[in-house]
C-alpha cells in the first residue's frame, strides 16, 4: 500500500494524558478531530469536567480545544487513523528502562489498527526501540504488515514540566517517519501546531538518538551546576588544583539563590 494521506483530515488519538500527552491533545484538539485516551478513568473524568490536576494546562486552555474529547475506552479509538503514544518510560530500581507502559500501549493499539493507519511514538526510548520492539507488537496484535498496511513515526517529547514560559508550541519539534511519505505527513501534521517549527530527521533511529543526546546534555548541565554550587558554598573559596599552583582555580562563595537560578537555567536551555 502506498501512503497517500494528508494531515488535513487526520482523526487523532493521543494515548496517555500525562504532562506530555495532555498539552499535545489540547493543541491538536483545536484543529483536528481528537480523542485523548487514558486508562485512568478518574483522570478522564476530571478532564471532562475541565480540571487538570497536574496544572500543566489551565481550564481556559482546555476549553479552547473544541474538537477534543476524552475516553478511557479502547473501543472508542476504532475510528482513528493517527495514534500518538505519550506514555511514560521511567527507569526501574536497577536504573534500566522500564518499557512496560510502552509495550502495553503498543499491544492495545494493535487491536484497533487498520490498513493505512499511522502510529507515532513520543515516549523517550533508546535508538531502535520503535522499529525493533514496538513495531513487532503492533504487527502481532493487528495481523498487519509494517510499511505495507500501517506505518510508524517517532517525534520525541520535549516538555519541561512546570515551565510556563517554554510551552509545547514554542519548542522546536523533531519528527521522523518509517517511509519518506509518512515522514512528510508527520512533519506537516506537527507543523500545524508547533509555531517554533519542526526538524525532519533522516530516520526514526536518528530522531530517537536526538532525544537521548538532549537528555544527556540536560542531565550533565544540571549535574555540573549542582556540583559547582556545592563547591562554592562549602567554604568561602575552594581551590581546585589542575596540575600546579599557577593553574589553580578558585570558586568564590556565591549566594544559594544565584546557583538555584543557574540550575534552573541549565534545565531550561537544554529542554
Amino acid at each position: 500500500m502506498r501512503f497517500t494521506r494528508t494531515p488535513a483530515g487526520a482523526r487523532i488519538a493521543i494515548v496517555g494524558l500525562g504532562y506530555v500527552g495532555l498539552p499535545l491533545a489540547v493543541e491538536f484538539g483545536k484543529r483536528h478531530d481528537t480523542i485523548g485516551y487514558d486508562i485512568n478513568a478518574t483522570r478522564v473524568a476530571d478532564l471532562r469536567e475541565g480540571r487538570d490536576r497536574t496544572r500543566e494546562v489551565e481550564p481556559e486552555e482546555l476549553a479552547r480545544a473544541t474538537r477534543l474529547r476524552y475516553s478511557d475506552r479502547l473501543d472508542d479509538l476504532t475510528d482513528r487513523d493517527t495514534y500518538i503514544v505519550t506514555v511514560p518510560t521511567p527507569i526501574d530500581s536497577a536504573k534500566r528502562p522500564d518499557l512496560t507502559s510502552l509495550l502495553r500501549a503498543s499491544e492495545a493499539l494493535g487491536t484497533v489498527l487498520k490498513p493505512g493507519d499511522v502510529v507515532v511514538y513520543e515516549s523517550t526510548v533508546y535508538p531502535g526501540c520503535t522499529e525493533e520492539v514496538c513495531v513487532p507488537l503492533l504487527e502481532r496484535a493487528s495481523g498487519l504488515v509494517f510499511n505495507h498496511d500501517f506505518f510508524v513515526g517517532y517525534s520525541p517529547e520535549r516538555i519541561n514540566p512546570g515551565d510556563k514560559a517554554h510551552r509545547l508550541t514554542s519548542i522546536l519539534k523533531v519528527t521522523s517517519g518509517s517511509t519518506p511519505e509518512v515522514a512528510d505527513f508527520i512533519d506537516v501534521l506537527y507543523g500545524g501546531i508547533i509555531t517554533a517549527g519542526t526538524h525532519k530527521a533522516s530516520s526514526i533511529k536518528v530522531a530517537e538518538a536526538a532525544k537521548v543526546i538532549e537528555n544527556t546534555q540536560r542531565d550533565l548541565n544540571i549535574a555540573l551546576t549542582t556540583t559547582l554550587r556545592s563547591c562554592s558554598t562549602s567554604s568561602a573559596s575552594t581551590p581546585i588544583s589542575t596540575g600546579g599552583r599557577r593553574n589553580q582555580v578558585e570558586f568564590p562563595s556565591v549566594p544559594t539563590k544565584v546557583w538555584s537560578a543557574a540550575t534552573a537555567s541549565a534545565w531550561t536551555r537544554t529542554t
